[in-house]
């Protein structure tokens, strides 16, 4: 028998299940003996996060942030780098639920190291400091860092610090993932130099200093594995700290319009993008007026797409965006509309015009350009059915029955799917059902030229499979080659109604699996076979599995499953 699970109690910090979900049944279950062992030290009790020293073949940091059944953690051993959740972080989850938080609290050993620092003179603290720090790269690195930000001027600073962001930030070779992490934490440090430096009221330096950062955080990038995502969460600091560095410092506006709009249209990942909603109030109306004029600019330069063009422009959509936000700010809703009328280039493009009229109130409108997409890209191969459904809604809204169905069946013939078929009878009733059926059967037996029917046959035994007629499913599936997981539908549907033409199946299945080689193959021959007895009378199933135990007996594995 197995361990009795634990269940949660009412006041536990972390759900049980959760953390057994997240480890898995093995590492949660070691887990448990780490806990039970007492090898669990609590080192620092917050509202949101609970820190503890695991002792193993090591002792581990592991960190629990969150509660309940929503959590994060990180742990310092190597199988949480190689894996994810571990079993250290699962004994520091029952620890904390053991606990408690009153119990925590007392036993928390960050809050009594901060009450015997908070006992020493100044002096001692700044010689205790530096001792470790001697000894510990990391941490004199970082207290370096802090200090540079407050020595000098600010020529000095900057040439401090920008020494240390490219040297910190730039990686030589691919940085994998076990030492992505710390990769990221030396460039945290570095941004958190530089925001230390918007307080003292250093905003300008702080603003040249972090966007140096972000050039070199985005160089480095593609270089680093961030499977974790931290190069996001850095760009996003930097953001953060680049609005904080301008609100504090207040740059001359049109200039800074103009620097911040070159930066949205080079930047490969737009981390200072939506620059207008952000930076507003510390561009004003002549930072505004400047940066509209810069877009509009750039915006006369791009083309009109249509159904020709091959690709947009690089900064297409996000001028798109910085146009569109002014003309909403003026209120110019034909504006608005004619930005989105610009790129009429795929059924998708059409799609959000006619989408984004409708939601506009001008639902005449949006039919019209919902419809000339139907029309434009008739005989196009990338048809868009959310576009078709679209204008169906539209048409049966206004009581034009037979102008949607007519939509439906052009696009059916040309590219009909099991969704098509359903909004098809569901517009035009039973006896549209019977049509249907008849256009897939031509479509299967005689392919229409420039028709994307590849999928007729499936398609085509999956709706008679829906309307339950199997006899013609059967006789299509006679006829041309099915997927096999819509064989395999077929055949659990019809093994009361249609067992000969089943077993049949079975038994090319099952010397396919025999043939394969591998025991997982042999596990699903065994399965169907075993099946089949289901199927026909005793003493004939025996007789088959006595010829295929004779074309098969060398196969032992296959002999043991089979009995």
């Amino acid at each position: 028998m197995g361990q009795p699970r634990q269940e949660t109690a009412p006041s536990a910090r972390f759900d049980v299940a959760s953390l057994r979900e997240r480890a898995g049944d093995k590492a949660f279950t070691r887990g448990e003996s780490y806990f039970r062992d007492g090898e669990v030290e609590i080192l620092s009790v917050e509202p949101a996060r609970v820190l503890a020293r695991v002792a193993g073949t090591e002792d581990y940091r592991a960190e629990l942030k969150g509660g309940g059944k929503t959590f994060l953690g990180h742990c310092s051993c190597r199988a949480f780098a190689d894996w994810g959740f571990c079993k250290h972080l699962v004994a520091v989850g029952l620890a904390a639920n053991a606990a408690g938080d009153g119990e925590m609290a007392e036993s928390d050993a960050t809050s009594r190291i901060r009450a015997h620092l908070k006992s020493r003179g100044v002096d001692a603290l700044v010689d205790m400091i530096v001792q470790i720090a001697e000894n510990d790269v990391n941490l004199f690195q970082r207290l370096s860092l802090a200090a540079t930000a407050f020595e000098g001027s600010d020529a000095v600073v900057e040439r401090k610090l920008g020494k240390a962001i490219d040297g910190t930030i730039r990686v030589r070779g691919f940085v994998d993932y076990s030492e992505a992490g710390n990769w990221a934490s030396g460039v945290d440090d570095v941004l958190e130099t530089i925001e230390a430096l918007v307080p003292a009221g250093r905003g300008a330096l702080a603003l040249k200093l972090v966007e140096r950062a972000i050039d070199r955080i985005m160089q480095a990038l593609p270089h680093v594995d961030d499977s974790d995502g931290e190069g996001s969460d850095l760009l996003g600091r930097a953001a953060g700290i680049h609005l904080s560095a301008a609100e504090q410092s207040r740059p001359e506006p049109v200039q800074f319009a103009k620097h911040l709009f070159a930066r949205e249209m080079a930047e490969e990942v737009a981390c200072l993008g939506g620059a207008l909603d952000t930076y507003a109030a510390v561009l004003g109306e002549p930072g505004l007026a400047a940066y509209r004029a810069a877009a509009e600019r750039a915006w006369r330069k791009l083309p009109a797409l249509t159904p020709r063009s091959r690709e947009q422009p690089a900064n297409y959509s996000q001028l798109m965006e910085i146009m569109d936000f002014f003309a909403a700010r003026d209120g110019d809703l034909d504006a608005r509309i004619a930005l989105r009328a610009r790129d009429l280039s795929t059924p998708h493009s059409y799609r959000r015009l006619a989408e984004f009229c409708l939601a506009s109130g001008r639902k005449d409108l949006a039919l019209r350009y919902a419809e000339e997409g139907l029309w434009t890209f008739e005989d196009d191969d990338r048809q868009d059915d959310r576009l078709v459904r679209f204008v169906v809604d539209l048409l049966l809204q206004d009581g034009r029955k037979a102008d949607a169905e007519a939509h439906l069946w052009r696009v059916f013939g040309k590219d009909p799917d099991l969704g098509l078929y359903e909004l098809l009878c569901k517009v035009g009733g039973e006896t549209v059902k019977q049509r249907a059926i008849r256009v897939l059967e031509e479509l299967a037996a005689k392919p229409l030229p420039g028709v994307r029917i590849a999928r007729a046959p499936n398609l085509l035994v999956k709706v008679l499979l829906t309307e339950g007629l199997f006899d013609r499913a059967w006789a299509i599936a006679s006829r041309f080659p099915l997927a096999r997981d819509l064989e395999e539908e077929l055949a659990r549907a019809t093994e009361k109604t249609h067992p000969a033409q089943v077993l049949a199946m079975y038994q090319r299945w099952a010397e396919q699996l025999a043939n394969s080689g591998d025991n997982l193959g042999y596990e699903k021959a065994a399965e169907l076979i075993r099946r089949m007895a289901t199927l026909r009378p005793a003493k004939e199933h025996v007789t088959y599995v006595l010829e295929f135990k004779v074309r098969h007996g060398r196969k032992r594995n296959l002999m043991k499953l089979l009995g």
